[in-house]
């Protein structure tokens, strides 16, 4: 058998569906899942020196609008032309681009306000005579000058590399619209006899310099305000980072050392004290307190925490003193996953976007047709000055047409919602999962840990002779201590919080799916199944029988107590239902949704439960590679469906489902295997879950009409097409204006999906 090294599942080679080489070794895999995310990226897998290396520590650059696209240093995005930007998360935000956006639009604009007024003297006789015509065009080009050389020299730049990759953007548009009325403007000033006779507006070729210098201001501006915008879509996860502790207090000799926490490695002890920020994952060694663990669960209320109680990193100490020993460091730490996952799931790609992506793709050359063909028209058939007309159309068919909207409308709406996802408690994989959980109307859950606490608890004494309990509860204790099942766990637990003092056992067995036996202070313990008594020939069984099936019904586990060859009485064990389970379930129930239960538990608990939570279907008894097969087969028809669960056995048809949903209480591996990640662990983060993938959608929806909408109604109204009924054209700086405010609006939208309730 082969190991996958995604998520660690046995795969057997002779049935392994996906298979990769890489560095000459083949490696298998248990689902398409596994074996996607190992071809993204192999060394993450395979490095094991990743496990101390502290987030954010291999700086690689990717573009917010496309992911694909990563590099590791700074530049530009070839098909876009974004800034790219930091893959990892980090606390320090660089804001250089946005700094340098903002000086540049500051100094453009007080240059270019000068030079509208300058140029409206022309239509203003009281400024035409306070400053002589020829100085005022001598002024506007010289304070334009450095608004477009200087203050617009990155959508120059841009723009030019748009036409060298070979993907015309936004900046192709601009640098394109801006550089036309400019360069005009510069030949008419120097050069005003090489335009013919049709140029001439009240005896001299017009100057567009405030046109072009406004564009630019304008275009700016709106820069300044995405990227303020786009700096805050991080804001809720660059929080969590900001939570991670700086450095720990770490135990070497017997001596206190404080260390920078990305010294720290796995098994060092740690002294963390009241008030102090937990430094890695890791267990309590020495001591007790009680955990602020809110940051991770959402849960107010402090948690008591123990020797041997795990704890989490960036969670805060409130009492005790205690020593841990580290189990989980850097990368490897429930924090920086968190902060990993939903970095990643920021950048991914919503099949939704491909259509935004096929018609950016079509949109700006058919956008630099029209402009040719509205100056083309408006020149042959167009008023006096005809060529002046076609030309400032053109170019405002160019400045309102910049796509910049659309590029924004889904990668915005997907980086805000992951963010407030990841403060509700809900990781998403990626945005695919999140559209596809938009349309799931199954949810199948496991029962143990998903429905129920997973921890069972001794709940029930039944001795044949009143005033018994107890000792039937010690001498069963006795003989479970040395077991290693999770039932025989409860019933010791069960003893100690009676107060129970619990006895030596000898000559003790273990029958495995039967019972366990050993002596007892000279007694003979048994204590187990009715076979498993009645193989040995324990008197007794059947006057309890009937009870044991009563409380089966109540979905309690029995266990038959025998002492010296007799029945001396019943242990009843239970796996109590979470106590958000019944609402999340009403909810569900609420928001369309079918549930159903797979459980390898026995037919008689199975019903107990799904009756008191009004569950729709239930399959009980049945193997891990069932639940597998049923999501399966409901795929097959058509449905779309989501898997909830917590284990092992859980994660193939977590890898299945439409949608795997990973309880974050449980195993690493069906988080591995899942789409979405509940922190918390209770159903009532699938009820955000769906939430959060409802609002997303629907505002990735409003963004994409919004930016839709823009282009459609701008374009044939900066063409001139109002002009014969209403004498209306649209100035190349309203376009300009209108374009950024479009992606404002599609910004500030997206926005809106902070504030929603999960």
């Amino acid at each position: 058998m082969a190991k996958d090294p995604v998520c660690g599942m046995t795969v057997d080679p002779a049935q392994a569906l996906y298979k990769f080489v890489y560095q000459n070794q083949q490696y298998l895999f248990c689902s398409q899942h596994c074996f996607e995310r190992f071809k993204q990226n192999p060394n993450k897998y395979l490095s094991p020196t990743t496990q101390n290396e502290p987030v954010g520590s291999a700086v690689e650059y990717t573009c917010p609008m496309h992911p694909q696209i990563i590099q590791d240093h700074p530049g530009n995005c070839p098909i876009c032309g974004m800034t790219l930007e930091p893959k990892n998360i980090e606390t320090k935000v660089d804001d250089s681009e946005y700094r340098d956006m903002r000086l540049r639009f500051w100094i453009g604009a007080c240059l270019s306000i000068p030079v509208l007024i300058l140029a409206m003297g022309e239509m203003v006789p009281i400024l035409g005579r306070i400053i002589p015509i020829n100085l005022s065009r001598w002024l506007q080009l010289i304070l334009s000058t450095p608004v477009i050389l200087w203050a617009g020299w990155p959508f120059f730049e841009r723009g030019w590399q748009s036409v060298v990759n070979r993907h015309l953007n936004m900046f192709s548009l601009i640098s394109l619209g801006v550089g036309v009325a400019y360069l005009y403007s510069v030949i008419a000033f120097f050069f005003p006899h090489v335009f013919p006779s049709s140029f001439l507006h009240q005896g001299v070729v017009p100057l567009y310099f405030e046109t072009a210098a406004i564009i630019t201001v304008l275009v700016l501006l709106g820069q300044v305000l995405e990227l303020k915008a786009r700096s805050q879509t991080s804001q809720a996860i660059k929080a969590l980072l900001g939570r991670a502790a700086k450095s720990a207090r770490i135990i070497v000799n017997g001596e206190e050392k404080e260390v920078p926490i990305d010294q720290v490695k796995v098994g060092d002890i740690l002294r963390v004290r009241p008030g102090e920020k937990i430094p890695v994952d890791g267990k309590i060694t020495e001591g007790k307190s009680a955990i602020d663990e809110s940051m991770i669960t959402g849960e107010p209320i402090p948690v008591e925490k123990e020797v041997e109680s795990s704890i989490i990193g960036g969670t805060i100490n409130q009492t005790g003193s205690f020593l841990m020993q580290a189990q989980k460091v850097g990368r490897e730490t429930l924090l920086s996953r968190i902060v990993q996952m939903v970095a990643d799931a920021q950048r991914s790609r919503a099949p939704i976007q491909s259509l935004a992506d096929t018609i950016s793709s079509y949109f700006v050359p058919t956008v630099v047709l029209i402009a040719i063909l509205t100056f083309i028209i408006w020149a042959w058939i167009g008023p006096e000055p005809s060529f002046i007309y076609g030309l400032v159309n053109a170019v405002a068919v160019l400045i309102i047409a910049c796509p910049c909207a659309l590029g924004l409308a889904t990668p915005m709406s997907i980086m805000v919602g992951m963010g407030r996802g990841a403060e509700a408690g809900v990781l998403i994989r990626n945005a695919e999962a999140l559209e596809k959980l938009e349309k799931v109307k199954i949810i199948v859950v496991d029962k143990t840990g998903t429905l129920t606490e997973g921890k069972p608890k001794l709940t029930q004494v039944i001795a044949n002779e009143e005033g018994k309990e107890n000792d039937v509860l010690r001498l069963a204790a006795a003989v479970e201590q040395n077991s290693e099942h999770p039932l025989a766990t409860s019933i010791v637990q069960g003893a100690k919080e009676r107060s129970i003092s619990v006895p030596k056992v000898e000559n003790f067995q273990s029958i495995t799916g039967g019972g366990v036996m050993g002596t007892v202070e000279n007694h003979e313990v048994l204590v187990g199944k009715p076979n498993f008594l009645q193989e040995r020939k324990i008197t007794g069984v059947a006057s309890f029988e009937q009870r044991a099936q009563e409380l089966q019904k109540q979905a309690q586990t029995v266990m038959f107590v025998a002492i010296d060859g007799q029945v001396a009485g019943l242990i009843t064990v239970s796996d109590p239902i979470k106590s958000s389970t019944s609402n999340a379930i009403r909810e569900l129930h609420q928001l369309g949704q079918r549930i159903v239960m797979l459980t390898g538990d026995n037919e008689q608990t199975a019903q107990s439960v799904a009756k008191k939570l009004d569950i729709d279907e239930v399959h009980a008894g049945v193997a891990p590679e069932y639940k597998q097969k049923f999501v399966k087969q409901a795929k097959e028809k058509g449905e779309f469906i989501a898997m909830a669960g917590d284990g092992i056995n859980d994660a193939p048809a977590l890898a299945t489902a439409d949608v795997g949903i990973a309880m974050g209480t449980g195993t690493d591996v069906a988080m591995e295997s899942a789409g979405v990640t509940l922190v918390k662990g209770d159903l009532m983060g699938i009820v955000r879950a769906i939430h959060l993938s409802r609002a997303m959608m629907k505002n990735i929806r409003q963004n994409l009409f919004l930016a839709f909408i823009y282009n459609v109604l701008g374009i044939p109204i900066a063409a001139g097409i109002l002009y014969p009924f209403t004498g209306v054209l649209l100035n190349p700086i309203i376009a300009a204006l209108a374009m950024s405010l479009s992606s404002v609006s599609v910004i500030g939208n997206a926005l809106r999906l902070r504030n929603i309730k999960l």
